[in-house]
């Protein structure tokens, strides 16, 4: 059932109802949490002070987002104009991911209060610092990028200034993500007698890098094709594939990386050792990489259900990547025994339902799957985002 409020379109469904009901109680909870503090709502310790929301809404959720930028730079960068249908839907996504995160980031600082200090306070010899700052300005920078559509609908008569700096910001858009990409790798470095030998290397963030980069395809062919399911709105074939071949052709070079590092430090003899370790870290390899490699370079690649399969080992590899370097390879060295309260939980659930319920309402009411096809939409705004 589709309702209109103050002009706006939201169709209402069984499931977007879940979805509300989901967001709207970890509302309650991460108000809670403000006004209580950690101790009610989380399993956190001196032993492990970073949980769920650090390794899965911050970690995790600046990887996916990654779609954004790595589509920019091969839409806007390397001129690809085939992948120009999906170039909108990644960056919305994208955008709405490092909201997410910065939410996120925002629920876990301890005293939230004095969240706004790291602006003031120049932390420059700290990673975290620099994390923080990228992040921040890019998701400004997104936000601006978001005002070349959100003009064609609302104050049409900025439209043409965003059009003028959008290169500018498609330029910065495309910088920024690789350091703090790579930087978030990087705050493991320092953990060098912590972080299990299958996760720690000095190219931790060159490997961060490279596996934000090649989950962007991934995360555009889940999003389109089940987007295409919702809203009938189906992106070619062979767009999706070629972009998935792309992102392929990073996880070769990914995964001769990870193999040469691990042989190269010697720690080749670990990967069969038969612990839980092991196991986690190949079951990362394989299913999250090496499968998804074979999907995108055979025939299965021909269907939207073999890029689907493809999209979601890729994204569950990546995910899993980076609860293993937070979790799974801290547990040796780390006294104690941390598992997410029902509380965690719900918050990330409320946020991943907020994200859901976003994506629905803008794709809903402004230009996203099928700005092309739209009569009103200006030679120049096609030009760019067509």
């Amino acid at each position: 059932m589709k309702v209109k409020i103050f002009g706006w379109n939201f169709t209402v469904t069984p499931s977007r109802y879940i979805l509300t009901a989901i967001a709207l109680f970890s509302i309650g909870v991460m108000l809670f949490r403000l006004i209580t503090g950690f101790g009610t709502v989380t399993n956190l310790s001196d032993e492990w002070p970073w949980g769920i929301w650090i390794a899965f809404d911050v970690l995790t959720g600046v990887a996916l987002a990654g779609g954004g930028y790595s589509t920019a730079f091969i839409v806007y960068i390397l001129h690809r104009e085939k992948y120009y249908p999906v170039a909108r839907g990644a960056m919305l996504t994208s955008l709405l991911g490092y909201l997410l995160v910065m939410a996120g980031l925002f629920l876990d600082i301890g005293q939230w209060f004095n969240f706004w200090r790291p602006f003031i306070s120049w932390g420059h010899a700290s990673v975290l610092f620099e994390v923080f700052w990228c992040v921040s300005i890019y998701t400004t920078i997104q936000v601006l990028e978001f005002g070349e559509i959100v003009t064609e609908r609302i104050g049409v008569r900025l439209h043409r200034f965003f059009k003028k700096i959008i290169p500018v910001l498609m330029f910065i858009g495309v910088i920024l993500p690789t350091l703090h990409q790579s930087s978030l790798g990087a705050l493991f470095l320092i953990a060098v007698y912590k972080v299990y030998p299958l996760w720690w290397s000095e190219l931790l963030p060159i490997f961060f890098l490279f596996s934000s980069f090649f989950v962007g395809p991934a995360m555009v062919c889940i999003e389109s094709i089940l987007s295409g399911r919702v809203f009938h709105h189906y992106v070619p074939l062979r767009v999706l594939r070629g972009l998935a071949q792309i992102g392929g052709g990073a996880m070769i070079i990914y995964l001769i990386l990870k193999l040469y590092d691990i042989f190269d430090r010697g720690a080749a003899s670990l990967l069969f050792a038969g612990n839980i370790q092991s196991y986690f870290f190949l079951a990362e390899l394989i299913l999250g990489v090496l499968i998804p490699i074979v999907i995108v370079f055979s025939r299965w690649s021909l269907t939207r259900g073999g890029l689907l399969a493809y999209g979601i080992l890729t994204t569950f590899g990546v995910i899993l990547n980076r609860l293993n370097t937070t979790f799974t390879s801290m547990i040796t060295h780390t006294k104690g025994y941390y598992f997410p309260s029902f509380w965690e939980f719900s918050v990330t659930a409320g946020l991943i339902a907020i994200g859901c319920l976003c994506y629905c309402f803008i794709v809903e009411n402004f230009y996203i799957l099928d700005y092309k096809s739209k009569p009103n939409a200006s030679a120049g705004t096609q030009k760019h985002s067509a």
